[in-house]
């Protein structure tokens, strides 16, 4: 069984234990694996574009300071970095993935953490916050968009990226509608883009501004 299987086959969002194992397990593979051409993983780099589209700026300001959620081995990170991004945190739930986040050199900090429950920050703390790949099947529910509105700066951003098949059936859509509703967010921009571009997997690209 691939790990992708293997992952997307957990049921529910509390097999955090289960997770963490199966991510510290991959992560020396991990990087090669979703670069192959039979996955080709290019939400990383569209997450990127997205943010300096929103922001209207060829680089991002070193100024802005960016929580990269879920940030497995530094792929978003590695790309923040190379578009201006100096002031970029990592959390993930993988002390294993951590490490080769930390080999990137992108982010200022690093540090453990499990996106289903509440976050280690202050309100407002973030200019920014990115969450790619992480929103999707047997891993964090919609239930953490709540804490990344909650972390980032009125009129901060929220980039992530929702796997299409589970948007609307996983509640994330009926999550961002409520936030709406609430007044709490508007939305930027949602646009269905290539995930795994060699998979054939599509993903809904999602920018939030907080209210």
């Amino acid at each position: 069984m691939s790990r992708l299987v293997e992952l997307y086959s957990l049921n529910g969002t509390s097999n955090t234990a289960q997770l963490r194992k199966i991510y510290d397990e991959w992560a020396s593979d991990y990087d090669k694996e979703l670069a192959d051409e039979a996955q080709d993983y290019v939400a990383p780099a569209l997450a990127g574009a997205y943010l300096l589209r929103t922001l209207k700026t060829p680089r991002i300001n070193d100024n802005i300071e960016i929580l990269d959620a879920g940030c497995g081995t530094g792929l978003v990170g590695a790309h923040l970095a190379a578009i201006g991004g100096q002031r970029v945190d990592g959390i993930d739930l993988s002390p294993g993935m951590l490490q080769l986040a930390e080999k990137t050199k992108a982010y200022r900090n690093l540090q453990t953490a499990d996106l289903s429950m509440a976050l280690a920050f202050k309100d407002g703390t973030y200019d920014a916050v990115t969450c790619i790949g992480t929103l999707t099947q047997g891993h964090v529910g919609p239930g953490a968009i709540d804490e990344f509105v909650r972390v980032v700066k009125v009129g901060g951003l929220i980039v992530v990226t929702i796997l299409d098949a589970i948007f609307g059936p996983g509640g994330y859509e009926a999550k961002v509608e409520e936030l709406v509703m609430a007044r709490k967010i508007e939305i930027v921009s949602a646009q269905i883009e290539d995930y795994r571009r060699g998979a054939g997997v599509r993903a809904w690209m999602i920018v939030l501004r907080a209210l």
